[in-house]
């Protein structure tokens, strides 16, 4: 059966508050606690770059695995890493000690994670020589928001963490099922760094404009033509995902979406006909990019959350656009 074995998180130890964030936006407090959905998030210290936040996750699986038993290594963590034009996965193969493993990373920002699930079961579906594959992520996205800048306000939650997860074949805690993905390239433009790229490359202007910052060019154009979609389109993967998987929204039992705005996150939960507590909400560590709904099936695990023969779906959307979704039976 091929299914998530383990799963793990890393958390820095920097947190920072509701209050200290209202204090750097001028933000009311209670609007990051109460539309933000955020009372804190985690922030990782100048010495610990993506890479390292995927390598202390992936640690602690293989505290229990033997590195040498892993034949694939997968990030599926922030595109904003250490470097550019770098691969994180080849020095979180090295440092993990996973020699047997080749590595590759999958880039598709915030949606990556239910993506990275479905290629692993994919991956292992049409090669028999793999057996264990290992998926890695990190977020250091705290460090691309300008809070001074209004345009970018919904990523005010941005944090930083680092999680990972193996699939495996021979898994006994859980089933990986089916997946549904959505994207819609009308949106390619609205999310991004304008600077540091071959369109502006860096330069003293790209600096003083902080242009190396994420932005949001068009605010307003992109609410309009995304807040009519966006809800829908995490339905529609939530439910596709589990009709490919011979299910209904009847079935789903546990939710596991990336951290959005309270008023998102409580529309999709009743939409999907779930209360909130269902699904897990990370109000005590914002948005880390990819890492949001593999952090959610962490919780719900130590929570006691999924019982035998239950139904979860990893729900996520990134910039782009991509929605995507994959279900998961426990056992």
């Amino acid at each position: 059966m091929i299914g998530i074995e383990r799963v793990s998180i890393y958390e820095p130890e920097i947190i920072e508050t509701a209050e200290r964030l209202a204090v750097k936006t001028e933000i009311p407090e209670h609007v990051i606690r109460d539309k933000f959905g955020l009372f804190e998030k985690r922030i990782a210290p100048d010495t610990m770059h993506a890479s390292d936040l995927a390598i202390a996750a992936g640690k602690k699986i293989l505290q229990d695995v033997d590195p040498k038993s892993i034949d694939v290594v997968i990030y599926f963590g922030s595109p904003f890493k250490d470097y550019q034009v770098w691969t994180a996965s080849s020095k979180i193969q090295y440092e993990l000690g996973t020699v047997n493993a080749y590595s590759f990373e999958m880039m598709n920002v915030s949606s990556c994670f239910p993506l990275a699930v479905k290629v692993s079961k994919d991956m292992l579906v049409s090669d028999n020589s793999i057996h264990n594959i290992l998926l890695v992520g990190g977020s250091k996205e705290s460090q691309i928001v300008n809070y001074d800048n209004p345009r970018s306000r919904f990523m005010f939650n941005f944090a930083d963490g680092g999680a990972a997860a193996l699939v495996t074949r021979n898994a006994t805690k859980s089933e990986i099922l089916a997946s549904k993905i959505i994207t819609d390239g009308s949106f390619s433009k609205d999310v991004l760094i304008p600077g540091g790229g071959s369109v502006h490359p860096v330069s003293s202007e790209v600096v003083e404009k902080e242009m190396h910052y994420i932005d949001v060019p068009n605010p307003k154009g992109m609410k309009e033509r995304l807040d009519p979609v966006s809800v829908r389109n995490f339905v529609t993967v939530i439910e596709q995902s589990l009709e490919k998987s011979g299910a209904s929204l009847s079935d789903l039992k546990v939710l596991l979406p990336l951290h959005t705005k309270k008023s998102m996150f409580t529309e999709i939960t009743q939409k999907v006909g779930l209360k909130e507590e269902q699904a897990i909400y990370l109000t005590h560590h914002g948005h880390m990019s990819a890492l949001d709904p593999c952090y959610g099936l962490y919780f719900a695990e130590q929570r006691g959350l999924l019982q035998k023969g239950d139904i979860a779906v990893v729900v996520s959307a990134g910039t782009g656009y991509t929605w995507a979704a994959t279900a998961i039976r426990w056992q």
